[in-house]
């Protein structure tokens, strides 16, 4: 489906698409108290409790005052409904800001302040610096003579760093004044959430351009909540509004997590509810029974000799109303207010918070503190989450010569400062790949002093380094960039940009030589993307040697690479180019097939080695969690040799010989077969010794294994407690954290990117550090983090902490509810059988409130051991793993041992209060009650 968006004309697309309203509300005004209530009755709980409270109307068959269900039912459902009503206000007055704020648009040629609100499809809106985008706009002009202009995406994908936009090639040129007046058609396809692509094409009309179709991609918009930076002036057309934006489509409430002991609750709930019901049968079954043999002998006990066709129902009604109490109709609040402090618990520890960056730990989920107590895996990235992702140009080798490793630093390598200042041809052409094969932005300052704006920390080292090396990025003019090289200024005019893509992982710059005109292709990527590509008869040997030497240092390698085209060869490639790039299906697949056409015969210049250096604290805090008997796995993108030597400096696996690596390696179906059965069969043998065994595996591999062969990937899954998976993709860490999870695992994923959100919002918990790659792995995870060390006070303090408090409450809330039913239940057997209340309605109510309440309040801050006792003993773990406090065996000890403590002096003060409450015995009416004397 296709939208077409005619520009600068205010009656066309009114009556198609939405106006700017912002609407995030959940509710109305009108509709807030039916679908509170349909949701609130959409659990069994309420349900059940329900339907309770109504039979309590019926005065035949209720043993209690109808409002001892009624008055915590509806107090319970009004804090509920309070909740749900305060953050939908705050939601409502968060949108009303939004929609009144006063923005530029053109209307009728002039420019005019108008509501946010009020912006329609096709709408030219005018943003000064520092303004918020309103909606998603295509750039048509800029303050900036090169088209250009600067955005903070922060709010929209968390990255800090500064984004580049520039405004489409059919609109350079274009005299400010007349974007009053320009007229055109954006053929964009429907609004859809995903933030990276925007395939579109646009045509202007006369006398601007004669129709000629321009591509559009996501280079050429703004989108809505962005912040406008470092440029006076940018204008842009309204393509999407309102909820249709890509921000709007991508919000929405996420789907709450399910923690174990929820889930140990629900089943708990279930198999009270059916003991219950046996109860109830059989009581109702004795009590009609005992009225129709014993009672009618009594004096005392008036039966009508015919009653009514429901007369056998009553009895056993009166049962179920009087063991409704075994299910705690309080549990799910207490939870939720407890869960929410401990929530509270991790915002305000003062030792969480990263003083280097002034970061504090944030529980964004309230709800799952009690399962990272329970964590059995943690799917760990590694750029940014183990290291500082702050990268340093350390090492290269050029043409066969290595530098930089005597010194350590390349950068003061005298053999290579020799070779620049004699401008050796490879050198040269090498430090030219690294200086403009790439998206930076050099910004003069007003001194004179260059610094770059990249969104890669790679690309940023790499450009720094060849400034250096006096191969200095001075300049970027349109499409012409001036580089300065031991005096000479040398320009390249940009014709095309390939850029990086998962897939290709490789990113390619076309540009032209404007001294001699000569066409050359600049490349640089992972050494399996370019190498293999090398033209036929070149020698690279030393450039394999070079990658696996630097990935033993554990060093970040990339290759640079370039090759010459003809002139015909290129006009031939551009028009194809040009085709994929403005098609509106599969764009994506259609340029990745255009560029492997010109991404080949390279020749290769070379190998470049960044250090990327581990975060404080990583390998004490993983020894430590690893003995708390948490498994860990690297997802990573970096190649295997890397990521080795990342995980033995991490603590993740032990050295040979206690620890062993098992490879899985493979190309073909029949070879990754063989290499997972190879690397089975070993796991399974050294299962029993205690030797640290780990298998690697790449994304290929992974990608064959998960498709053909899942089960014995699985197997071997449960059988390893480390793993690190190389060159995996997104969607690939995604699909391994499913997979411990359908083996019944409880999972935590960390990552501090926007590739780690997938994996992030799939696991059981996710944490996001706020790192150097910005904010948008912290927003999509229940929990964020400053630095990775903190990981382990999160697990072993707070999340042991609230596992077991959670714990406490829960069989606590079940105990007290089941104590005062089997004290009813033990009752009716002196009563007849005849389902009548010992306690009256304002004793129950109070019971549940008052009387019991002081155990939930201390439980909130109650600590079993130190915290200082828990950090240096992390095997204590164990038992929160297993649920010991939560499954089946220890809740029915935790109930009769308590039962059986309290067994005697509970029926002693029951005993002493019988004899100052009325009793609600049917048998009498005596100020107390003739049975409990007798007995």
């Amino acid at each position: 489906m296709k939208r077409y968006v005619y520009i600068n004309d205010n009656e066309s697309s009114h009556e198609l698409y939405c106006d700017n309203r912002i609407s995030n509300r959940k509710y109305t005004v009108l509709n807030f108290l039916p679908k509170n209530l349909w949701e609130q009755f959409s659990r069994f709980m309420n349900q059940y409790f329900l339907l309770i409270a109504c039979l309590q109307l019926w005065s035949l068959i209720t043993p209690v005052n109808p409002a001892s269900t009624w008055g915590p039912l509806i107090f319970i459902f009004a804090v509920s409904a309070s909740k749900e009503a305060w953050d939908d206000y705050n939601r409502y007055l968060s949108d009303k800001k939004a929609n009144e704020k006063l923005v530029w648009v053109v209307r009728q040629g002039i420019r005019k302040h108008i509501q946010a609100q009020d912006i329609h499809v096709g709408n030219i809106v005018w943003l000064r610096e520092n303004d918020e985008v309103p909606c998603d706009l295509v750039l048509i002009g800029t303050s900036d003579p090169q088209g250009l202009c600067y955005v903070e995406t922060a709010a929209l994908d968390g990255e800090t760093d500064l984004k580049t936009r520039v405004i489409p090639s059919a609109c350079m040129g274009i005299d400010f004044e007349l974007l009053h007046k320009i007229k055109g058609v954006i053929e964009c396809p429907n609004p859809d959430k995903d933030i990276t692509r925007f395939d579109a094409n646009l045509r202007l009309f006369p006398p601007f351009i004669d129709n000629d179709v321009c591509p559009l991609t996501i280079k050429n918009t703004i989108l809505q909540s962005c912040y406008l930076r470092n440029t006076e002036w940018a204008c842009g057309v309204a393509v999407y509004t309102g909820n249709e934006t890509k921000l709007g489509m991508s919000r929405g409430i996420p789907e709450p997590k399910l923690t174990a002991m929820d889930a140990m609750i629900d089943k708990l709930t279930g198999a009270i509810f059916v003991f219950q019901i046996v109860v109830v049968m059989v009581l109702g079954i004795a009590g009609n029974v005992w009225k129709d043999t014993e009672a009618r002998k009594q004096w005392y006990v008036q039966y009508p000799i015919e009653g009514p066709w429901y007369e056998l129902l009553v009895i056993p009604l009166r049962f179920e109303l009087l063991c409704s109490i075994m299910i705690p109709i309080s549990i799910k609040v207490s939870l939720d207010l407890v869960k929410s402090l401990y929530a509270k618990f991790i915002d305000w520890d003062a030792e969480m918070i990263d003083y280097e960056t002034g970061i504090p730990s944030h529980a964004t989920n309230t709800a799952i503190s009690e399962d990272l107590g329970q964590v059995e895996y943690i799917m760990t990235d590694k750029t940014g989450t183990l290291t500082e992702n702050r990268m340093i140009f350390r090492r290269c080798c050029i043409s066969g010569v290595f530098y930089g490793n005597e010194s350590g630093d390349a950068l003061k390598d005298t053999k290579l400062l020799n070779a620049v200042a004699g401008s050796s041809p490879d050198v040269v052409q090498f430090l030219t790949v690294m200086a403009i094969c790439n998206t930076v932005v050099p910004i003069k300052s007003k001194t004179g002093a260059i610094s770059y704006k990249a969104q890669s920390q790679d690309e940023d080292a790499l450009v720094n380094a060849a400034a250096q090396l006096h191969m200095v990025y001075a300049n970027k003019n349109a499409n012409i960039l001036e580089i300065r090289f031991n005096g000479s200024v040398i320009k390249y005019e940009v014709l095309e940009i390939l850029e990086f893509t998962s897939d290709r992982k490789r990113m390619s710059v076309v540009v032209k030589d404007c001294q001699n005109g000569k066409i050359v292709l600049l490349s640089k990527g992972a050494d399996e993307a370019i190498l293999p590509f090398a033209y036929v008869g070149q020698q690279t040997r030393t450039f394999i040697e070079a990658v696996e030497q630097y990935a033993q240092l554990g060093l970040r390698t990339l290759c640079l690479a370039c090759r010459e085209l003809r002139e015909d060869e290129y006009q031939e490639w551009s028009l194809l180019f040009k085709e994929a790039s403005s098609t509106l299906v599969d764009r994506e697949w259609r340029i990745a097939e255009v560029c492997q056409r010109l991404e080949h015969d390279f020749e290769v210049l070379g190998v470049t080695a960044i250090e990327d250096r581990l975060q404080d604290g990583v390998p004490e805090t993983i020894e430590t969690l690893r003995k708390a008997g948490i498994n860990f796995w690297m997802l990573t993108g970096d190649k295997q040799n890397t990521a080795i030597q990342i995980a033995l400096s991490c603590n993740f696996i032990s050295p040979e010989p206690k620890g062993q690596l098992l490879l899985i390696d493979g190309k073909t179906e029949d070879e990754v077969c063989r290499s997972l059965e190879r690397v089975l069969l070993t796991m399974r043998i050294t299962s029993s010794e205690p030797k640290d065994v780990a298998f690697v595996v790449d994304g290929w591999a992974l990608e064959i294994a998960l498709k053909h062969y899942r089960k014995a990937f699985t197997e071997l899954a449960i059988l390893s407690r480390t793993a690190i998976c190389c060159r995996v993709t997104p969607s690939q860490k995604a699909q391994l954290v499913e997979l411990l999870k359908s083996c019944d695992y409880r999972t935590l994923a960390i990552g501090d990117g926007g590739n780690d959100v997938r994996m992030i919002q799939q696991a059981d918990i996710g944490v996001g550090i706020s790192g150097r790659e910005g904010l948008q792995a912290a927003r999509a995870a229940d929990y964020s983090i400053g630095k990775f060390r903190f990981l382990k006070r999160l697990i072993l303090v707070h999340g042991r902490y609230s596992y077991n408090r959670t714990a406490f409450l829960s069989q606590y809330s079940f105990y007290k509810s089941l104590v005062i039913c089997f004290i009813q239940i033990f009752f009716s057997f002196i009563s007849g059988v005849s389902g009548t209340s010992l306690f009256n309605s304002v004793s129950l109510m109070a019971y549940n409130v008052f009387y019991t309440s002081i155990p939930v309040l201390v439980s909130v801050l109650d600590k079993d051991l130190s915290e200082g006792t828990v950090m240096q003993h992390p095997q204590i773990l164990f038992y929160c793993q297993a649920g010991r406090f939560t499954v089946s065996p220890p809740f029915l000890a935790f109930f009769l041992l308590l039962y059986n403590r309290a067994s005697e002096s509970e029926y002693i003060c029951w005993m002493v209060w019988s004899i100052f409450v009325p009793c609600n015995c049917c048998v009498c009416d005596h100020h107390t009650c003739l049975c409990l004397r007798e007995k």
